[in-house]
């Protein structure tokens, strides 16, 4: 027996050994450090036909890049970090804020101006409001030159309070929006709880947080993604992340929902590209001076594979879908990392350049040599032979002139110019703006987005204007009435003379399914019964994935509406089939399951896939008593080719709760004898998920028979190894010596006694083992051992 069992024993089990064990991640050991000029990256480049690619800066200009944003004088900004990913004990942090100018506008910045220094791993800026707002770890800053130096000489902590731990998941990711507000992301290692005039503002994770400077309030647009170090805001003001960390390529992000990795969450929204490799930065593209079949497309870096990437939208039901296209750039020059891309005042493509050979934390130490600390790149990408956008000098431009720069193709123009008369302030813009808005031209094919623009102005501004809202929502373009929905939130309480649930009302019957997806999210801030039944109609349409999602997430938002509402029996009749249902199962709640169960017992709930839905929230959620009269429910009221599908579901929702089902089980009993297999391996199952010892008998008898069909055995005997006990260890024993046991149910034995008892399984194991037809359990057998104490020692010992 020892010749036979020594070869493939001992080599599977230092396998299995190794596996447990793992060595450290070697993908970067080896990692060469490349002649850091500038031309060798470049020439490596693998550019897209009718594109080509210069230096606009690089290193001594600027160093380590992180994140960079124009401002409205078409300079740009970037934020910088020598020290990262850790500064040394004893080192001064001099990071840093760079401005870069393009005077002469031929393509490369002339001057590099050092707006501040002295910042700890400054990870975002963004330009605006005279100065410039900065992540500073925990902080964040406005920085403002007050004496006309180009050096910010005044400092000012807007907020503070936000988590540090990985210095590469703190705060980052400036966007200013079409609303005014500044965007920006965290990600998951980091849990953040910040101070606010309006309260405390908590952030565990990743997310994307929004901020009004002027009122200082801060509020969470969405949880979740792994490093999200993308967002990018469309021409309808839709808004779309990449995950440095994540594997669905571009991203949706819907107000309010939750995305990959979101603590504590059961239900997440899926990207638009999964099984996409990691992707850092986003831009969309516009403008004269990009060809037609790159309007609207995605620019993300692949920094792994040292790429720059294109994705293309296209309409998906209330949503989008997304396909890759052919990279911008390509190489195989291992310090190429692009990790930030931004349209120019040109029309061209920037591309921050982190130039390291060396990336992550984990997998080289910090303070390995090769860690480049000193170069930097900003790449500028251009179309062959198209003529450049003559760059606007905004920053010179009066109010009328300003508007008329909301009508720019370029998307860069629209956004700084909307900056830029934000910054002015209402007292200037509004007479002006009320003028433009009448003067535009009703023949003009835009006209609606051009009206959008004005609407979100008066967002920026911070000054509603309800009538130009109420029309925008009627408008004959699907998308601008998706993005007017967006700001009823903001006005609702400040413009009550009009009843904008009612305007949602008609929003959630929209043809457009991403209007009604926007009018659902909507209601959710009105928090009132009488929001919750709107939201409710959507059920009246059909649902696809991201409008499931939105209304599952407003009938949560609503509960402390609702939900005592209906436990006090004040809430109105919901006439829409299934949709109290749906409420139910969205509130997660444990104060719902009587209700669902109510509802179940008293047929009104329809259709085979609601009804397998609720009891899989109601298995999620129930006590032991509920729990029971759900699967009594199951096992004799539900259609009898539905039974094993019911019982599947109450599995999934609850099998690993450590709830088992408690009263009156003898249904259980009699559909585990049923004459139907499938039934029987049913009722097996849910045995193996609740250890129930009124089972007890009975699998003991299905374990012992041979003449029990294999699965249903197999199942027996795992549910006596779930209940354990002295009298399952001695079932287990008699099944492993032999005689009248399958191979099969021998080693299943033999794993369920091993985890009891791995002292009575390890002579067994290694009679099994010996057997060649066993040959391909010994993983099974192995893993069994070495996962509970005791039991390497007693298969050694065996053996």
């Amino acid at each position: 027996m020892t010749e036979r069992l020594r070869g493939p024993v001992v080599l599977l089990g230092l396998l299995i050994l190794l596996g447990n064990n793992p060595r450290p991640a070697l993908a970067q050991r080896d990692a060469p450090v490349p002649d850091p000029d500038p031309e060798i990256e470049r020439s490596s480049f693998e550019v897209a036909d009718g594109y080509e690619v210069n230096l606009f800066a690089g290193d001594p200009l600027l160093a380590k890049p992180i994140q960079m944003n124009f401002d409205s004088r078409g300079r740009l900004w970037v934020a910088s970090s020598e020290v990262y990913p850790q500064i040394e004990p004893g080192q001064v942090a001099n990071d840093k804020i760079l401005i870069l100018e393009d005077k002469d506008g031929d393509g490369a910045a002339d001057s590099t101006t050092v707006f501040a220094d002295g910042l700890l791993i400054p990870t975002a800026v963004a330009p605006g409001d005279g100065g410039a707002y900065v992540a500073n770890s925990t902080e964040m800053l406005f920085l403002k030159d007050t004496d006309g130096d180009g050096k910010a000489d005044e400092r000012q902590v807007m907020l503070s309070g936000f988590g540090t731990e990985d210095t590469h998941h703190i705060i980052h990711t400036f966007r200013w929006a079409t609303d005014g507000r500044l965007y920006f992301n965290q990600s998951t290692y980091i849990h953040s709880t910040v101070e606010t005039p309006w309260g405390p503002r908590y952030l565990g994770g990743g997310g994307i947080w929004q901020f009004r400077p002027s009122s200082r309030r801060l509020e969470v647009f969405s949880r979740g993604l792994i490093n999200p170090w993308g967002h990018a805001i469309d021409a309808f003001g839709q808004s779309f992340a990449t995950d440095g960390a994540g594997g669905e390529g571009i991203n949706w992000m819907i107000p309010g929902a939750s995305y990959a990795w979101t603590p504590g969450e059961k239900r997440i929204v899926a990207g638009l590209n999964p099984g996409s490799p990691k992707h850092c930065g986003l831009e969309i593209l516009s403008g004269r001076h990009l060809p037609e079949e790159m309007q609207g497309v995605l620019v993300t870096h692949d920094f792994r594979a040292h790429r720059v990437c294109r994705f293309e939208l296209s309409d998906d039901g209330a949503g989008y879908a997304s396909r890759e296209l052919p990279e911008l750039i390509k190489t195989r020059h291992p310090a190429f990392r692009p990790v930030d891309v931004v349209m120019g005042p040109d029309g061209a493509i920037y591309v921050a350049d982190w130039y390291n050979p060396i990336i992550q934390h984990g997998e080289v130490d910090f303070r390995d040599p090769r860690r480049d600390h000193t170069h930097g790149r900003i790449w500028r990408i251009t179309a062959k032979g198209r003529p450049l956008v003559d760059r606007p000098r905004l920053a010179e431009r009066n109010v009328e002139q300003l508007l008329d720069s909301l009508k720019a193709p370029e998307g860069w123009t629209r956004r700084f110019a909307g900056q830029r008369l934000k910054e002015m302030g209402a007292g200037a813009v509004l007479p002006a703006l009320g003028a433009w808005v009448a003067a535009l031209d009703a023949t003009d094919a835009n006209i609606e987005r051009h009206r959008l623009e004005a609407l979100w102005l008066h967002q920026a501004l911070d000054v509603p204007a309800p009538e130009l809202l109420r029309s925008l929502l009627g408008s004959s373009d699907f998308r601008v009435r998706a993005a007017a929905v967006r700001v009823v939130p903001d006005w609702a309480e400040r413009t009550t003379e009009i009843d904008w649930i009612a305007a949602l009302d008609r929003c959630v019957n929209d043809e457009s399914a991403r209007v009604r997806l926007e009018a659902v999210r909507a209601l959710a801030s009105f928090r009132s019964v009488r929001a919750f039944e709107t939201a409710l109609g959507a059920l009246a349409h059909p649902l696809d994935r991201f409008l499931d999602h939105a209304l599952w997430l407003t009938c949560r938002d609503l509960q402390d509406a609702w939900l005592p509402a209906l436990q006090a029996g004040t809430l109105p009749a919901i006439t829409e089939p299934g949709a109290l249902a749906f409420a139910l199962g969205a509130a997660g709640s444990p104060e719902v399951v009587g209700p669902l169960l109510d509802a179940l017992e008293s047929g009104r709930i329809d259709g085979k896939e609601r009804r397998i839905e609720v009891l899989r929230i109601v298995a999620g959620l129930a006590d032991a008593e509920q729990l029971g009269r759900a699967l009594r429910w199951s096992l004799t009221a539900v259609e009898p080719e539905a039974r094993v599908a019911a019982l599947d579901a109450l599995i999934a929702g609850g099998g690993a709760r450590g709830v088992a089902p408690s009263g009156d089980l003898g249904a259980l009993a009699e559909a585990a004898s049923s004459e139907h297999p499938t039934l029987r391996e049913g009722a097996l199952r849910v045995a193996r998920a609740w250890p129930l010892e009124s089972m007890r008998g009975l699998l003991k008898e299905r374990a012992a028979g041979g003449s029990t069909p294999e699965a249903e055995r197999l199942l027996a005997i795992e549910s006596i190894g779930r209940l354990g006990g002295e009298d399952a260890v001695a079932a287990l024993s008699d099944l492993v010596g032999g005689g009248d046991v399958t191979p099969s149910a021998r080693t299943t034995a033999v794993v369920n006694l091993a985890a009891l008892d791995p002292s009575r399984a390890a002579a067994p194991a290694v009679e099994l083992l010996a057997d060649a037809d066993h040959g391909k359990d010994a993983a099974l057998v192995f893993g069994a051992f070495l996962g509970r104490k005791g039991g390497s020692e007693a298969l050694a010992g065996a053996l």
